[in-house]
């Protein structure tokens, strides 16, 4: 049982997924994971819903999991929702693995986070983002990069989720954290509100090919996050007002209205990932 290792050792191991590697040490990430359960049970009383579109990809595919950012808790309860059948390879900015000399790095690095450079192109985060996701495991992603309602930064998209999810052929799955943002409001006092944790349904990049090359990335990201608000809204994605949302940023919805995207369940998804390692037998009888 190895009490301390090196951040770069914990991120470049397996956590879960499929690989035949030797896993990243599981105790720790156990031992939190049951503490947060019993303070955030009686806390804040949270529930799951649609968990069986996160489950269904268990040891059948990588998958990038997306959410609005409203809280510091919204990865706590994302964290909580895959636990403890899977585990979350979260992408955390990266001044946050230096916070409290080190030991807050320890501990998320533990849980299976690993650091992001922002604002940049970070390679390396990229490449670690897409070996797990080849291994068959769960990356998680805020598209947003900053909690919406906390300081002057205006809110906007990085097309990040989905240039991960394509280098590491992965579909991915929006969710929501509802009522996150009431824990602790601005001049008011902790509050304990009752939170829902949702997830959507799959989305594969492939399925916005009909954009021109340059804005796919951007457009399949931006479906995402209006996946993401329509959870967090509980209304219908066209009603949720992405201008509004994001100022400045591109608006995809009337393209999106002239050319709808296909709709997954993970069932459907997970069968064609299935497909292409299963070939049907006798069928190379054919090739002469």
């Amino acid at each position: 049982m190895s009490l301390i290792l090196p951040y770069e050792k914990i991120w470049d191991m397996p956590l879960g997924g499929t690989s035949d590697e030797k896993q990243a040490p599981h105790w720790a990430g156990n031992l939190i994971w049951g503490f947060l359960v019993f303070v955030f049970k009686i806390c804040f009383r949270y529930r799951v819903d649609n968990r069986e579109s996160i489950r269904g990809f268990d040891k059948e595919s990588g998958v990038v999991v997306v959410a609005n950012h409203t809280s510091f808790l919204d990865v706590a309860f994302m964290y909580l929702a895959t636990r403890p059948q899977q585990w979350l390879r979260f992408m955390g900015r990266e001044s946050l693995f230096d916070n409290a000399h080190g030991l807050v790095g320890q501990i998320l690095s533990r849980v299976g986070a690993f650091p992001v450079k922002r604002d940049s192109a970070d390679r390396t985060a990229i490449k670690r983002a897409t070996r797990m996701l080849k291994n068959d495991e769960i990356v998680g992603i805020l598209p947003e990069g900053t909690r919406r309602g906390k300081g002057t930064k205006t809110p906007e998209i990085h097309s990040g989720a989905a240039f991960v999810a394509k280098m590491g052929k992965a579909p991915l799955l929006p969710m929501t954290v509802r009522n996150a943002e009431n824990v602790k409001r601005k001049g008011e006092r902790l509050r304990f509100p009752k939170i829902t944790i949702e997830y959507g349904n799959p989305l594969l990049v492939e399925d916005f090919d009909f954009l021109p090359k340059e804005d796919r990335l951007e457009g399949c990201t931006w479906y995402a996050m209006r996946e993401c608000f329509a959870l967090s809204l509980r209304v219908p994605r066209e009603q949720v007002d992405m201008p509004a949302l994001f100022p400045g940023g591109r608006d995809f919805t009337a393209v999106f209205e002239e050319h709808p995207v296909p709709e997954h369940t993970t069932a459907e998804v997970v069968a064609g990932i299935r497909a292409p390692r299963f070939p049907v037998a006798g069928a190379n009888a054919l090739i002469i």
